[in-house]
């Protein structure tokens, strides 16, 4: 039977066609190119999953690769989120700090002061939020690394009974008491400056008094006593490597328990309530609400407006004596010399 020509081309199209087919199916197993069509697109998490459902089903001797295997997890894939190391305390830098526009940045850092200064007595105080912007504004670098666990912790409200109401002024604990908090975070040179400029301090006062007290470490204890009922909750006589004795002195500023215990337990946990507990007691002292000091050993009268006097009074509890003079000597070295600046101070 004789064909047309394009008939007959046609039909060897055909014939090619099926030939070409029947070798393919012995070279190409059935369905290879669709499972790597697959494999090629496949998300992560299905490829997780898949390499998860594998280790599961290893032995014993594969335990090693399965954690391999999850260690080299696409960065994709979600994880559970991580419980804050201070789940008790109110806050962190991180979860604390609201995100500043840059415009907003750079109008506090000029408006914010390039050092804060002693305020007379009677001048209003900045708020603790506004210090808190000013201070954010000029970000200051780890200079203690022992510190950072105690920097991250806020503080706490000290109740109206912190100062002696019959022997002070009824505006230590309205004015003073009242606005201790602690409520700022940071590295030690940032929470002492926010001190400093809540309480009207001089910044430079307030790094060498830390010195001379701590060296700056909030990790510092002292004054030991075998006074039982003086023993801070959780620092009974012994409780602390010292057999019949228990620290009463707490910080990077040793604030005083038996004196304070309002303050408790924030002046040991908190740098940030640390700071802000003793720097409000030296303004109680600076605006002359401390009367009781008339009343007891002194080596001239008490009045208001001398810092370095208020100071002495920090660690002798007296006005002016050897003791308190002696104390404020150091503080004036460690000033000049600027010693929180020294190579030797530095623990990073």
């Amino acid at each position: 039977m004789r064909y047309s020509r394009p008939l007959a081309q046609l039909l060897l199209v055909f014939v090619v066609v099926g030939i070409g087919v029947q070798l393919l199916r012995h070279v190409v197993p059935h369905g290879g190119f669709k499972t790597q069509a697959v494999s090629r697109v496949a998300s992560p998490a299905i490829t997780t999953a898949a390499s998860s459902a594998a280790a599961s089903g290893a032995s014993a001797s594969g335990a090693s690769a399965s954690g391999a295997a999850a260690s080299s997890a696409p960065s994709t894939t979600r994880r559970p989120a991580r419980a804050s190391s201070h789940a008790t305390t109110r806050s962190s830098p991180a979860s604390s700090r609201t995100t500043v526009p840059p415009a907003t940045t750079a109008r506090l850092a000029a408006s914010a002061p390039s050092h804060f200064r002693t305020l007379a007595p009677g001048t209003a105080l900045p708020s603790g939020g506004q210090c808190a912007a000013w201070v954010r504004s000029r970000p200051l670098p780890e200079r203690k690394a022992v510190n950072r666990p105690f920097n991250q912790v806020t503080g706490h409200r000290v109740g109206s009974g912190l100062f002696d109401p019959g022997a002070t002024d009824p505006r230590a604990n309205s004015r003073i008491a009242a606005r201790i908090d602690g409520d700022f975070t940071g590295t030690t040179q940032e929470i002492l400056r926010w001190a400093a400029c809540k309480w009207g301090i001089d910044e430079d006062l307030v790094y060498a008094q830390a010195a001379v007290e701590s060296w700056w470490r909030q990790t510092t204890q002292g004054d030991l006593g075998s006074d039982a009922p003086a023993c801070a909750p959780g620092h009974g006589l012994g409780a602390d490597g010292t057999p019949g004795q228990c620290p009463q002195s707490f910080g990077i500023l040793q604030n005083r328990y038996p004196f304070e215990r309002s303050t408790w337990p924030g002046i040991a946990r908190s740098t940030g309530m640390n700071a802000d507990t003793a720097y409000g007691i030296w303004r109680a002292c600076f605006e002359g609400y401390e009367h009781w000091l008339n009343d007891v050993d002194r080596g001239r009268q008490y009045g208001a407006g001398d810092a370095l006097g208020c100071m002495g009074r920090w660690f002798a509890g007296r006005w002016h004596t050897a003791a308190g003079d002696q104390y404020v000597a150091k503080v004036r070295d460690y000033l000049a010399r600027r010693i929180w600046e020294t190579p030797d101070f530095q623990e990073r």
